[in-house]
């Protein structure tokens, strides 16, 4: 996720924590939200944990005079957010009351909604298909009974949105009243393996809360004035997401994924040095490896890797270790047979790259 905010355009930032509570009453947050969010005194001064990041990248957007040609200016944060749900809610890493949001901002005129909205739909399907979902429902929620702004202003988001949908050549279905208190949401709700629906990714156009928090930027005609702020995620809550994909893998995650991406197994104890030494090559060479040098049956291992769904296991006994190969296994029990380190570090190389 850091390579796609990179890739696309996203300056990596960390806002505050714990922010006072009148920039909370500002944003709206302290009227619409308050009985969601953790409160904290100090010093006669009441203060909020974040339950979201938007109001910080405001402020950091703020730290600086900006100009029309600084914009779309755009913010990623890989933020730790905190909300007060009620204990019934709460389920595994599914619901948590600390979660960190792949977050981010964009800042841009009006004229620049419709082409950040298509950006982002193109880069949100992209990153779900890597992870292995191609079943995706696009939705628009809309505008809430209880909400901040005119009529005329949700109007003009909620169709700069379906415009960018269109665009896209995108079918979409409507959610009337969904909406957050400050705009309108594209939705992308992911289907797993065994059919469940879950919703990840977000693009709301938001005309409210830069203004009220003081944003603004120098014009190409000298005046001052406000921009849109278009809140994105594509995970979500990473917690959650997390919990998405070893639902829908069951586990057995493809190797690019996968957080062990091979293990190496030793025959018996005179294999160990040459173990280590595989190991360190291939960490060497980039990939998450670790090495069983347990005075165990090779079958035991075998077994219990292949119960932890490991990708690959690399099987070193005397006659692989005076070769320099590995007797390379799959987690389906396939036999590849014998590799030099060269050739499974370009095989390895070549499944990331693919991200099969």
């Amino acid at each position: 996720m850091r390579r796609v905010y990179r890739d696309n355009g996203y300056q990596e930032v960390r806002g505050p924590q714990i922010m006072d509570r009148t920039l909370w009453e500002r944003s709206g947050h302290w009227q619409n939200f308050k009985d969601s969010m953790f409160t904290t005194e100090s010093e006669t001064r009441d203060f909020a944990i974040k339950p979201m990041n938007c109001p910080g990248h405001i402020l950091i957007f703020n730290s600086d005079l900006r100009s029309y040609r600084e914009l779309p200016l755009r913010y990623g944060e890989f933020g730790a957010c905190h909300r007060n749900e009620p204990s019934g809610a709460l389920h595994g890493i599914m619901r948590v009351r600390a979660f960190t949001q792949d977050d981010g901002h964009i800042f841009c005129m009006p004229g620049h909604i419709r082409s950040e909205c298509t950006d982002f739909n193109r880069i949100a399907l992209a990153v779900y298909r890597d992870f292995g979902f191609t079943d995706v429902a696009i939705k628009i929620a809309l505008r809430p009974e209880k909400r901040l702004g005119s009529d005329d202003q949700w109007d003009r988001a909620e169709a700069a949105l379906r415009e960018a949908l269109a665009a896209c050549g995108a079918e979409w279905t409507e959610l009337p009243g969904e909406g957050a208190f400050y705009g309108p949401k594209i939705e992308y709700h992911l289907k797993d393996s065994i059919g469940r629906s879950w919703q990840c990714g977000t693009m709301q156009v938001d005309f409210q809360m830069p203004g009220r928090l003081g944003a603004e930027y120098v014009a190409e005609d000298n005046t001052r004035q406000v921009p849109v702020m278009l809140h994105r995620a594509i995970v979500g809550s990473l917690e959650r997401f997390i919990g998405i994909l070893i639902e829908h893998h069951a586990g057995a995650f493809p190797v690019w994924l996968a957080p062990i991406q091979a293990v190496v197994l030793t025959i018996t104890d005179r294999q160990a040095p040459y173990a280590r030494d595989v190991e360190a090559r291939l960490k060497a060479a980039g990939f998450r490896v670790r090495a069983d040098l347990r005075n165990e049956k090779i079958t035991y291992k075998i077994r219990e890797h292949s119960l932890q769904k490991l990708p690959v296991q690399l099987i070193v006994g005397d006659k692989e270790m005076e070769a320099k190969t590995v007797a390379v296994r799959t987690r389906s029990g396939e036999d590849l047979g014998a590799m030099t380190l060269e050739s499974l570090i370009a095989r390895l190389g070549d499944e990331v790259t693919a991200r099969r």
